[in-house]
Formats: structure tokens, sequence, C-alpha cells
């Protein structure tokens, strides 16, 4: 099994390496995350960190492509090993020295860096090591096991899936905002208080269709975002409307160094308003525990 193990690591390895490296060179998203990478402040530039993130994933396609090409040599294995030491070195400058932005790894995510980030990155260390240490072709040992070669990618498939970025986006944020709903937000008595009042808002609904965008734009130049926009630490995740507001929900970090903790920013906008009705949009904000669902924080 442990043989079956080693000649299968180059095809999981090209997997991880391949995908993140396409998505550096060839995401749209990579110019814009970058300026937010722990890799900026290294560099002291964006664009510059920018061409590095673009390097960085061509050598991560040329690794894939690599590990899955014949001749089977060690060579790809080890390089891999290398690249796996040196994000792991980078990891821990980005932890020491900004450890609320973003390490850039998937160039597909604007999350905080995480401890997954550094077990993806122990993977692919410990994946070239094996890789390295490969006696057969990765297609001779799935010919001659399929079933077993099948159930070891599988399981190896589902472990890194479950350590990448992309699983918050899947699952764990459509579960958030379901939590949200069914047990309600700091901010949902915002509604029925208005209401009370006699304010416009308070009614249920909208009184015109406003394109999120332009919500996002409005709640960018108002007070309530410059106050608040320090802790944000991502691009908008999710949007709902709710009894005449704009639920706007982003990820972020609250609190410094070992105190640092993810959070999760709402911003409650009128759902009807736009920068051609207002100058200074009625905004509430909260920021609740990312894990427990507990306020941290809200002001008005």
């Amino acid at each position: 099994m442990s043989a079956l193990v080693c000649a299968l690591a180059p095809l999981v390895l090209a997997g991880v390496l391949g995908p993140a490296g396409a998505g550096k060179l060839f995401g749209r998203g990579t110019a814009r995350q970058a300026p937010r990478t722990a890799l900026a402040r290294l560099l002291r530039d964006g664009g510059r960190a920018a061409l590095v993130l673009r390097a960085l994933g061509a050598v991560e396609l040329l690794l894939a492509a690599a590990l899955l090409a014949p001749p089977a040599t060690p060579l790809p294995g080890a390089a891999a090993a290398l690249l796996g030491a040196g994000f792991l070195g980078y990891l821990g400058y980005a932890r020491a020295v900004a450890p609320g932005t973003s390490c850039g790894c998937t160039a597909r995510q604007d999350a905080p860096l995480t401890w997954r980030a550094f077990a993806r990155a122990a993977a692919v260390l410990a994946g070239g090591v094996v890789a390295a240490l490969a006696q057969q072709p990765w297609w001779t040992a799935a010919a001659r096991r399929p079933p077993a070669a099948l159930c070891l990618v599988l399981a190896a498939a589902a472990v890194l899936t479950a350590l990448s970025a992309d699983p918050d986006r899947r699952w764990r944020m459509p579960l958030r905002r379901l939590r949200l709903r069914i047990a309600g937000h700091p901010l949902a008595a915002t509604g029925t208080r208005l209401a009370a009042a006699g304010h416009p808002l308070g009614a249920t609904g909208t009184p015109a269709a406003v394109p999120v965008a332009a919500t996002v734009e409005l709640l960018e130049r108002s007070r309530a975002w410059q106050s608040a926009s320090r802790v944000v630490r991502s691009a908008l995740l999710d949007h709902w409307d709710d009894g005449g507001w704009r639920i706007l929900q982003f990820a972020g970090v609250h609190g410094g160094g070992t105190a640092a903790r993810p959070v999760l920013v709402l911003f409650a906008v009128d759902a009807a308003a736009s920068l051609d009705t207002v100058r200074e949009p009625a905004v509430r904000v909260s920021v609740i525990d990312a894990d427990s669902g507990a306020p941290v924080m809200a002001t008005a």
C-alpha cells in the first residue's frame, strides 16, 4: 500500500498545484487580490505582488505538468517539496507581520490567513517528498490496482477539499446565512423599531429595486464604512433584503496579534437608497464571531 501511495502522490500533487497555478496565472482576481496580501507588504508594492503571484502560478503549472508527464523522475517531486517549504516560510512571515491579510495562495479568495493555509503548504511539502520516493509511474500503479488507486485518490481529494478555502464559500457561508435567518441577526430589530416609529423602511419590501453594486458603492462612501472598514478583510460575500434593509456581509478580523479572531461584518443599508437619492445613508453595523455567531460589537 505504501508503494501505491508513493506512486499516486504525483497525480494528487498535480491536482493541487494545477488549479492553484491556473488561478494565479490566468485569474482575473489576481490583480485585485494582490494588494491585500502579505506579499504586497513584503514587496511594498501591489503591482509587483501581482506579477510575483502570476509567475508563481506559471511555476505551479509547470510542476503539475512535470508530475503528470513521462518519464517518471524524482525531480518534480523534489521541486514541489522545495516549493512547499517556501510556502511555509512565507506563511510564517505573513502570520508574524500581517496576520489579518490574505496569503494569496489560491487567488480565488480574500479570506484572512488561517491554519488551513499552513496545512495546504505542509501537504505540498509532504506530497513532494513522497512523490520523489516513488518507484513506479502513477499510471502503472493505477492500472495494476484500479480500485485501491481510486479510493486513495478520492480520499486525498476529500482531505484537500476540506483544507481548501473554497468550502467557506460552498457550505460554511450558506450555513451561516441560514443560521442568521432562522435565529435572527443583530440587526433584525432595526426594521421593527423603525416600523413602530412610522419610518418607511419599517415596511416589508423595498420601495424600488436598487442594484446591489449601487448599495455597495453607497456603503463604501458612508461614515459607517469608514469606521468599520479596518475590520473588513474581504469583498462582499453575501447579501439579502430584510424588512426594507439590505444586509451586506463581509469577512473580517477583529483584534490584533494573538487576540485576532475571524468575524463576519454585517452592514444594514436602506435597500431603496442610492447615490442619486441620499448623500449619507442610514447604516447599521454589526460584527459577529465567525464560529460562534456571538456579537462582537454593534453600532448605529
